[in-house]
């Protein structure tokens, strides 16, 4: 990521209210397309749903009339975070790290207000609606890796949207097995409605 795409994802993540910056027109992706950001963006590098070549968005019900698409090498070139929660699969802590996903947000040209509703949707279909307030409370990343190596499609990747519940008090409260329905694996999609719109 170069200085300045930098800085605006910095800018957007401070929250600062009413901040706005100029996103620069993004180019579409030069591998294949891992994550779809759709809905009410302002940086947007792909039009709306094909229904003959968008199979699985369409049997999900997804619909969007612009998007902004990630391949791998663009959302590894965003800063990362690390976090080391127990997940819920093996009770085991493992190293998770991957970007912000309020830093995807922000490079695809969402709201920055926390009213902003934000979709999560799993390879499988399944589907986690919060604000974005509630993505901000929770640190939400969007995982790469797991223990350093690569998350693997048919595992729990190549992407995993997911928190640091054992540091997250109302999280750590509950047992392993509960901590994680915020938290689809297998994430390709986010979609984002500006709740003033």
């Amino acid at each position: 990521m170069d200085k300045r795409t930098f800085l605006q994802v910095a800018a957007v993540s401070t929250l600062i209210p009413g901040a706005t910056i100029a996103v620069e027109k993004p180019r579409p992706p030069g591998g294949p397309t891992l994550l779809t950001i759709s809905g009410d963006i302002k940086a947007p590098n792909r039009g709306g749903i094909d229904k003959a070549l968008d199979q699985l968005m369409v049997k999900h019900g997804v619909q969007f009339q612009k998007a902004r698409t990630f391949d791998f090498a663009e959302i590894s070139r965003i800063p990362v975070l690390r976090m080391r929660p127990t997940i819920e699969y093996d009770t085991t802590a493992h190293r998770l790290e991957g970007p912000e996903l309020t830093g995807l947000l922000a490079l695809a040209g969402a709201p920055a207000a926390g009213d902003t509703r934000v979709s999560l949707r799993a390879i499988d279909g399944y589907r986690v609606e919060l604000t974005l307030a509630e993505v901000r409370d929770l640190g939400f990343i969007v995982a790469t890796h797991l223990d350093g190596k690569p998350l693997p499609l048919g595992g729990l990747g190549p992407l995993w949207a997911i928190v640091d519940a054992d540091r997250i008090p109302e999280l750590a409260a509950k047992p392993v097995t509960e901590r994680f329905a915020q938290c689809p694996w297998a994430l390709y999609s986010v979609h984002v409605k500006d709740a003033r719109g």
